[in-house]
C-alpha cells in the first residue's frame, strides 16, 4: 500500500484540529475536571497552575498543532513509503 504524503499529512492535520477544538471546549466547560485529568496524565499535581484560555491562544494552538501534525504526517508517509 502506498500512502500519498500530502493527503496523509492533511488528514492528520484535520484530525488534530478536531481534537484540539474538542479539548479546548472541554477546558472551557469543565476547567477543574480537565486540570485534574491533565495532572493525572503527566503524573503531577498541577491544579495550582490554573488555565489561561483565550480565543487567540486557542487559535494559535490550533494552527501550531495542526501544522506540526501535518508536517509529521507527510514525513511519516514518506518514511513508510520508503520502507516498502
Amino acid at each position: 500500500m502506498y500512502l500519498v504524503p500530502i493527503k496523509f499529512g492533511l488528514a492528520l492535520a484535520m484530525a488534530t484540529a478536531i481534537l484540539w477544538i474538542i479539548c479546548s471546549a472541554l477546558v472551557f466547560i469543565w476547567p477543574d475536571m480537565m486540570m485534574s485529568m491533565s495532572g493525572h496524565m503527566v503524573h503531577m499535581d498541577i491544579a495550582s497552575l490554573g488555565w489561561h484560555l483565550t480565543l487567540g491562544g486557542v487559535l494559535l494552538g490550533l494552527l501550531g498543532w495542526s501544522l506540526s501534525a501535518g508536517i509529521f504526517g507527510c514525513l511519516l508517509a514518506c518514511i513508510y513509503n520508503g520502507l516498502r
